[in-house]
């Protein structure tokens, strides 16, 4: 198997099945193609279907998208683990996956995930409020049920979805709950991010359209400031 990522310190999406395949002792491949240079685009759309990263290339089987990865990840690797045993406990982590992978776009528009940076007050509370509020209620509720130190007990898939999440909070010094920053250690504290984040921090490659200098220009230009 191969996984096509992009860069390490920009690709939030990139990094969620990466996570998966190297917690869980997975096999596999990596093949980097980068978010900038003359082309970049059109490499990557003559490799995936979708023009997007990532892609889980197995055999002649070419799977896009973060979370359709981990569900082909989970059915040929039942016994891993890759989603709680528990059939409640699985629809539990499915439907956190599935709403970070719809939601939230105010965080995730606003507070861009940048590994080796760090923005205290660089982000506007006030524009990512209610996500964080909705996320902190979601980790409490989880949590509270399993005991944590991850959302179900031990780390799935629903922690590899909403660890670039937790990278925002930390990047930004966004205030949350004790709880939400206590997994957000966690998360931090796990040997597979820990891996993603350094080779994150070594990369030499910046995406001026992913910096917050970048998107703080944008917004003002739109709000006519």
């Amino acid at each position: 198997m191969k996984l096509y990522i992009a860069n390490k310190n920009y690709s939030s999406w990139s990094l969620r099945p990466w996570l998966v395949l190297k917690h869980f002792g997975i096999a596999f491949d990596e093949e980097q193609l980068l978010l900038s240079g003359d082309g970049w685009k059109e490499r990557i759309e003559k490799i995936s279907p979708t023009g997007n990263v990532p892609l889980l290339v197995d055999g002649d089987l070419k799977i896009p998208e973060s979370l359709a990865i981990i569900e082909y990840l989970n059915d040929k690797y039942p016994a891993k683990g890759i989603w709680p045993s528990n059939r409640v406990e699985r629809a539990l982590a499915r439907s956190a996956a599935t709403e970070m992978l719809g939601g939230f776009r105010a965080l995730r528009s606003n507070a861009p995930m940048n590994l080796k940076a760090s923005h205290p007050g660089k982000v506007p509370l006030e524009l990512v409020a209610r996500d964080l509020k909705r996320i902190e209620r979601l980790w409490a509720d989880l949590i509270s049920r399993s005991g944590g130190p991850f959302l179900f007990g031990s780390f799935t898939g629903a922690d590899a979805m909403f660890a670039p999440v937790a990278a925002r909070i930390r990047i930004y010094a966004l205030p949350v709950t004790d709880l939400a920053a206590e997994y957000v250690d966690a998360l931090y504290a796990l040997p597979a991010f820990q891996e993603w984040l350094a080779a994150a921090i070594a990369e030499p490659w910046v995406v001026e359209d992913d910096e917050i200098e970048t998107i703080i220009a944008r917004r003002e230009a739109a709000s006519g400031l």
